[in-house]
């Protein structure tokens, strides 16, 4: 799996956990109740966020930041991380379930954001071999443990990042 086959089956993860918030919300009435929903969705999404972080925006600073993208990107995960911490003040559940709305339908608007303009950059940016590698290192890093039949091995991030870069 490459590194962005892998981040985008994070997004159609975090897709799916909210819409599974959004039918259950409006049977949660209680402010503890939508916050300890914010508190687990924050959670999801800082690792997903620590991952895009580590190996795709990382690696493209440079190419991001030419044209002023990589300032966006990092603004939206600040953005999204205060939309999500602004909901333990919320002073009623209502208000606290629309804060949570808002918060998810920013990450839906940044998720499209990455997979138009952050993922096809990767994509010309590395050769195939190096985006299998991130993505194994994604997968040592966040995800499942190595099948029993694969080797475990844990490339290093500099190791792919070292190699000459597709032009």
């Amino acid at each position: 799996m490459t590194i962005t086959e892998a981040l985008i089956a994070e997004h159609i993860v975090l897709i799916r956990v909210f819409n599974q918030i959004e039918c259950a919300l409006p049977s949660w009435t209680t402010l503890a109740g939508v916050r300890a929903l914010a508190e687990m969705l924050e959670g999801l999404l800082r690792g997903h966020e620590d991952a895009e972080v580590e190996f795709a925006y990382r690696p493209l600073d440079h190419a991001l930041a030419e044209d002023g993208r990589l300032e966006r990107f990092y603004h939206d995960h600040r953005d999204l991380d205060a939309k999500l911490r602004g909901i333990r003040n919320a002073k009623t559940g209502v208000e606290a379930r629309l804060m949570l709305m808002g918060a998810m339908a920013g990450a839906r608007e940044h998720f499209q954001r990455e997979e138009r303009e952050v993922f096809p950059l990767l994509e010309r940016r590395f050769r195939a071999e190096q985006l299998l590698e991130l993505g194994q290192a994604w997968r040592c890093r966040y995800a499942l443990p190595q099948p029993i039949t694969t080797p475990s091995v844990r490339p290093a991030i500099g190791s792919v990042l070292a190699q000459p870069a597709l032009e």
